[in-house]
């Protein structure tokens, strides 16, 4: 049975090809014309500092080595392209003999992104730097701040808070906020 649904996947890789699976999928998804049914290939990383010689270096580690995270509606040809991807050796959640993964749950997808710093769906926020907004989420609700730092990429934003008379910076997602108008 096809999904008419775009959902999440996992792929196996060959160990330490995770990077150039995304990169051979996202060019495939392209020349094929298959942006309608591949959305997004993440690799999940994350950032690891590491001081050497007084020098903080940032080094991008996997969390979860020999896997990539796809987001594709499960068509019989969408589902080949992504195995037939060099160094991809296959689903998992998948039986063998041909039958199609199982996809990941909601939940464990908004886990996995929101470790991984990867907005789940684009967010979008009618605000920009300098501007005031309201928290209507999280430890901070009902505060207001002003915005010192935007990463649409990432649907986050650093906000200065006053509290007990002192600016405090908390990061936030876009869904914890609201512009004020």
């Amino acid at each position: 049975m096809e999904s008419v649904e775009k959902q999440w996947y996992v792929i196996h890789t060959y160990s330490g090809y995770e990077n150039k699976v995304k990169a051979n999928l996202d060019s495939r998804t392209e020349s094929m014309g298959m942006s309608n049914f591949i959305f997004r290939v993440v690799v999940p990383e994350t950032e690891e500092h590491e001081v050497k010689d007084g020098v903080d270096k940032v080094k991008m580690d996997k969390t979860f080595p020999g896997y990539v995270l796809v987001e594709m509606v499960m068509t019989d040809e969408a589902w080949y392209i992504v195995r037939n991807t060099p160094g991809v050796t296959g689903f998992i959640g998948s039986h063998g003999q041909g039958s199609k993964p199982t996809p990941l749950l909601p939940d464990e997808v908004e886990l996995i992104l929101s470790r991984i710093g990867v907005a789940q769906e684009k967010q979008e926020l009618d605000a920009e730097i300098g501007d005031t907004i309201t928290i209507i989420d999280g430890a901070f609700a009902d505060l207001t701040g002003k915005i010192v730092e935007k990463d649409d990429e990432k649907a986050k934003l650093k906000v200065n808070i006053d509290m007990f008379g002192r600016a405090t910076t908390a990061e936030l997602t876009f869904s914890q906020v609201q512009p004020i108008r």
